[in-house]
């Protein structure tokens, strides 16, 4: 039996998933490889207080996620958007003519009638729900790649191992391919015959194509109440991100961070003079002279858990699945895969926060709010 791309992708997030769950199981015969999957993911002030440099790249090299996800997501988005509107257009009129005559003149039955007809519609909404999904990967990893280019400043000696940069590389390919996974195949074809006809054609195969912005805008704006409670929720988790990115951020000034908590989530430039009240919510340090000086974090979701940045990365892949319909299993690998390894990576981040500072609020949890 032959997989196709849905097929492998799930087994690859299950692959990627069931490890850091195993190592996250509270058994001490475990410890060992506890130990081995924490080393795979540690990075900057952990790594460097480890005496394990081997199989290291620098931790700047997060930019590298970034680029890669939003030139593979931009490509993704361009060429599902292009198959949808000249596919797959999501029109008003109740039936398709070539249809209904067929159906008159007696060569179809009324049931072949309807189940094809609903099959089609399905399909065509198949592909614009990966649109819209695509659309937010986009929203997503343009900012960050944006936080990565101009604001953020890795320390020259914080390390990441060569694992994990190899798995946050196979996220940002995967993961914007899994929200179109189900319509790739089909986009690719029609990618490879648009091609061949304009190599065969030239220019004169696109002098009859025309684009109007409403025929595009008009299937999105079609698509049900799922996928844009879906988007509330990603804006949800994607403002609060911005917020707690804020709060790390000194006074008016950028700084150079080397923190292990810095897993998947660069600081956002925030203008001082338009944004001074979110500014003013606090700082990772006291002062821009005291450099490596910690003090506790406070305010928006760091009142209540340690990493509310990872918090608001799970609220946004939330966000996605919700707008998906929660009907796709590989979606929800995705999810599942993003909410293990942040997980994992805030217990971690707990422990340090609870290790370096006496008083530490006793309150806080690690991620999940009253939970964990």
């Amino acid at each position: 039996m032959e997989l196709g791309l849905v097929e492998l992708l799930r087994a690859a997030w299950i692959a990627g998933t069931l490890p850091i769950l195993i190592a996250s199981l509270p058994c001490s015969w475990l410890g060992s490889f506890h130990g081995l999957v924490l080393g795979f993911a540690r990075r900057g002030k952990i790594m460097q207080s480890s005496s394990h440099r081997k199989f290291t790249v620098p931790q700047r090299f997060f930019t590298h996620f970034y680029v890669v996800a939003v030139a593979w997501t931009t490509l993704l988005l361009l060429g599902t958007s292009i198959y949808a509107y000249r596919m797959t257009p999501i029109v008003s009129e109740p039936f398709f003519y070539s249809d209904l005559g067929s159906y008159l003149a007696g060569r179809s039955n009324i049931f072949s009638f309807h189940r094809s007809r609903l099959m089609s519609l399905e399909n065509r909404y198949r592909v614009w729900h990966s649109v819209f999904l695509l659309l937010l990967m986009e929203v997503q990893v343009s900012r960050r790649l944006f936080e990565t280019a101009y604001v953020f400043n890795y320390s020259a000696s914080a390390r990441m191992h060569i694992f994990g940069y190899l798995t946050g590389l196979f996220f940002y390919t995967a993961a914007p391919l899994t929200l179109c996974c189900t319509c790739a195949p089909e986009v690719l074809k029609f990618g490879i015959n648009e091609v061949s006809e304009f190599i065969l054609k030239g220019t004169s195969s696109m002098q009859n194509i025309e684009f109007h912005w409403w025929d595009f805008v008009n299937p999105l704006l079609k698509l049900g109440w799922c996928q844009w409670i879906g988007a509330v929720i990603f804006l949800w988790g994607w403002i609060h991100q911005h917020r707690c990115h804020a709060i790390l951020l000194p006074k008016g000034s950028l700084w150079k961070l080397d923190d292990f908590q810095c897993n998947e989530v660069i600081l956002l430039y925030v203008c001082r003079r338009e944004f001074t009240s979110i500014l003013t919510l606090g700082s990772l340090r006291e002062h821009v002279g005291k450099a490596d000086e910690y003090v506790i974090p406070r305010g928006d979701w760091f009142e209540i858990v340690s990493s509310p940045h990872y918090l608001a990365e799970i609220v946004i892949y939330a966000g996605m699945v919700f707008a998906s319909g929660g009907a796709d299993l590989t979606i929800w690998l995705v999810f599942g895969f993003v909410v293990s390894n942040l997980v994992f990576a805030a217990a971690e981040t707990h422990r340090w926060y609870l290790q370096k500072f006496d008083n530490y609020p006793s309150n806080r949890v690690a991620i999940i709010p009253f939970l964990c």
